[in-house]
């Protein structure tokens, strides 16, 4: 028995390895984005990959110091201080827990499609783009340029290499990932090679000793609650919103099913423990955990030893993991994104409706310009209202006379709030005949603007001295209609099991 699982633990080991060595570039550029000391993202990648993967909802998912939250948190740092930071996080983490407590997890299912599809090549996008900053240095007055001559050809040239063993490799060898040989036979190239090129120790060095514990050093008041709850709110959201999407990918490529509610507990309790030990805080990595599922690692132990490794590398071997040019990893990254971006999107220009078209492009756009959270939201609500746009073009009337000679409208389609202007300009009260009735058996009444629209049509045809008769409609609406009650008629073997959709009702 235990042999037959060496394979998947080797390969979750590896990729572990691998997932290490492309989460420091990725924790220090964060870190730096935020503010803080390196060592600060370092730690929050190591705990918050370690933590989730021990008791979070989704195998296979790497998490750590993630970029999203850095953009939230530099104002933060910058007018407070890192101090009110990891305050925040610990709060942020509490959110987070309450959120999976309550079960809220299971509505990132509502997301649509499109939203996804956009999700999905925004990060891919922003991915590519976050390996360009590599490609500039720093010049002699502070400010920085992009590399020209042979360091630019150099770099160019490894990365090129780099990708060709990673997709070429796998044609010969697949007993060992082509990613960790890329990275191993690049590094090897300049080191023994003398070539001059980037580093990792470039960027900052790693070298650190275990995190401590270590309670945040702010006043424990209602003012420093005000600072930063809003910080801990927006954090929390683009947090979960970016792991719940990542959990969902991951579900789809791998076609099983995460736990998102456990997976936002798990997070907030990493979060927590995060911030009490001198982390920036984190959450999922897409970048991360697609070099993780792409290697076939879908188990939690890949997320254990991507944070075991990392935490190595910071106390025992730093000065080796410093060597490695940046080069491997900026190709590793490009490969990341080729590999995330759903190029089968290019084939639906003209096959899907335009509506869904707009959303995926609009969330890919407002992913890359400003961030997960709000590119989410903006889709989501296009979303919603081309939904609610539609649905409302569908109401209509089939208009008869029944055996006492009084005109007949058979309402079908949905009623609701965005369909009640149309409702009403279905009816003629002016010119109709003195007995009305309206049959709902084949309409759906679902929120209190629809309930509104059948008590204003009824006062209409008050007005116009007609009497209207409201046949099938639910017990719900009955109770609800103020204007209408007297016109009602009961069938209550004909009235269709529906109720409407309003906060008064249980």
């Amino acid at each position: 028995m235990y042999l037959r699982n060496i394979p998947e633990i080797k390969i979750n080991l590896i990729s572990g390895l691998i997932v290490a060595l492309a989460l420091v570039p990725e924790a220090i550029a964060f870190a730096f984005v935020a503010h803080v000391h390196p060592l600060v993202g370092l730690y929050a990648a190591f705990m918050v990959s370690l933590i989730t993967s021990l008791i979070g909802g989704r195998p296979g998912m790497i998490s750590g110091a993630a970029g999203s939250l850095a953009v939230v948190m530099v104002a933060l740092v910058v007018q407070h201080g890192v101090e009110y930071l990891f305050a925040t996080v610990v709060l942020m983490g509490v959110l987070q827990i309450a959120f999976g407590l309550l079960k809220l997890g299971k509505f990132i299912r509502m997301v649509p499609h499109p939203v996804m599809l956009g999700f999905v090549n925004g990060l891919a996008i922003v991915i590519f783009m976050a390996q360009l900053g590599h490609f500039k240095v720093t010049n002699a007055d502070g400010s920085l340029s992009w590399m020209q001559g042979a360091p630019l050809y150099i770099m160019l040239g490894l990365i090129v290499l780099t990708l060709l063993i990673i997709y070429i490799l796998p044609r010969f060898v697949k007993v060992v990932p082509s990613t960790l040989v890329a990275i191993v036979v690049v590094s090897a190239l300049v080191i023994f090679g003398g070539i001059e090129t980037k580093t990792v120790g470039d960027l900052a060095s790693i070298k650190g000793d275990l995190p401590s514990f270590h309670i945040a050093d702010v006043p424990f008041n209602w003012d420093t609650l005000r600072i930063i709850f809003p910080y801990s709110l927006i954090l929390a959201g683009v947090g979960l919103i970016e792991s719940l999407l990542t959990l969902n990918l991951i579900d789809d490529m791998t076609q099983t099913r995460g736990k998102p509610n456990r997976m936002c507990v798990g997070q907030g309790i990493a979060n927590v423990v995060t911030g009490c030990f001198g982390g920036m805080g984190g959450c999922a990595m897409i970048g991360q955990s697609m070099i993780n599922v792409t290697n076939g690692a879908v188990k939690n132990l890949s997320g254990i030893a991507a944070a075991l490794f990392l935490l190595s590398f910071i106390l025992f071997a730093s000065e080796w993991i410093q060597m490695i040019p940046l080069a491997a990893l900026i190709g590793l990254m490009f490969m990341v994104s080729e590999k995330t971006f759903e190029w089968g999107s290019f084939r639906l220009f003209g096959k899907v409706p335009p509506a869904d078209v707009l959303v995926g492009l609009t969330v890919a756009i407002v992913t890359v310009f400003t961030d997960l959270a709000m590119a989410v939201i903006v889709g989501v609500i296009i979303s919603a209202l081309v939904f609610a746009w539609q649905q409302a073009k569908h109401i209509n009337v089939k208009v008869t006379t029944d055996e006492h000679n009084w005109k007949v409208y058979e309402l079908h389609g949905a009623l609701f709030f965005a369909s009640t202007h149309n409702f009403a300009s279905l009816f003629t009260p002016k010119e109709d005949p003195a007995e009305v009735v309206i049959d709902f058996k084949f309409s759906q009444v679902k929120d209190h603007s629809a309930i509104a629209a059948i008590d204003a049509l009824a006062e209409r045809y008050t007005w116009a001295g007609k009497k209207l008769h409201l046949r099938h409609l639910s017990p719900d609406c009955m109770e609800l209609l103020d204007k209408a009650k007297g016109m009602i008629e009961v069938n209550v073997l004909e009235d269709p099991n529906y109720h409407p959709a309003d906060n008064r009702l249980g």
